[in-house]
């Protein structure tokens, strides 16, 4: 019986060696692919269980780095590292290049159908690769509202699905207005689904390291976020064939 395969890749971006994880769905066929960004601790075993269940639905699937294979634990690290990134988009846009030549380079990959979903920092990532013109089938991002440089909205050229806790202290309600001018004003095909009660990093399960304040873990919005994940690449991005039922472990 053919199964997934998983290798670790990789590759040079914002002067760093980069190390994704990179999993591969059944069978030799090529497949549509997704990049998976990371919250801005940088990856860890999350993301990389959600490629690992991506590739059970057919997809090839990459869990990009940010910080050359290291996890910031230390927010005060993290922070250090990620709010100059978050400042500078062509950086970001680097970052997300380095792993689009990745995954189009993976002979699995179908070029032409790729997907890029973010948390936190790396689905800044991700919509700045839609804000350069990335010819992308969908994004998706988590507590990870940013608005780009003026007008650079108008060269996203696929969906853009945002999901937001309606507590999350880093993107209150006015950088919520502001991410939703900003695409309205693109002419870009959005929606922003708020869940109620929920903080910064919702997603993600709780860790055993000092979190910033206003991170927390919401169970049952994390489950309903993920399957917001699915249905946004079932409608852009489907897969044809037999793939498996999702993996509940990747929530």
């Amino acid at each position: 019986m053919t199964t997934t395969t998983t290798r670790t890749v990789e590759y040079p971006a914002d002067g760093l060696t980069m190390i994704g994880h990179l999993a591969l769905p059944a069978g030799t066929d090529r497949r549509p692919a997704v990049l998976i960004g990371p919250e801005g601790m940088g990856p860890s075993d999350v993301e990389r269980r959600r490629a690992d269940a991506l590739a059970e639905l057919g997809y090839v699937a990459l869990a990009f780095d940010l910080h050359g294979g290291r996890y910031l634990a230390d927010p005060e690290e993290m922070l250090a590292r990620c709010l100059p990134l978050l400042a500078d988009p062509d950086r970001m846009r680097g970052i997300g290049r380095a792993a689009l030549d990745v995954v189009r380079a993976e002979p699995r990959t179908d070029p032409d159908r790729i997907a890029a979903v973010g948390y936190g920092t790396g689905g800044a990532v991700c919509l700045e690769l839609g804000r350069d013109g990335v010819g992308l089938r969908a994004i998706g991002t988590v507590n990870g509202l940013t608005t780009g440089r003026a007008g650079e909205a108008a060269r996203i050229r696929c969906p853009v699905w945002a999901g937001v806790g309606s507590e999350d202290p880093i993107m209150p309600p006015a950088r919520r207005d502001a991410f939703a001018a900003e695409m309205q004003a693109g002419g870009v095909d959005w929606r922003l689904t708020v869940y109620g009660g929920a903080l910064h990093a919702f997603h993600h399960p709780p860790v055993d390291h000092p979190a910033p304040p206003g991170v927390g873990h919401h169970p049952r919005h994390a489950r309903r976020a993920w399957r917001d994940v699915l249905d946004l690449l079932s409608e852009c991005l489907p897969v044809t064939g037999n793939p498996a039922p999702p993996n509940p472990a990747a929530r």
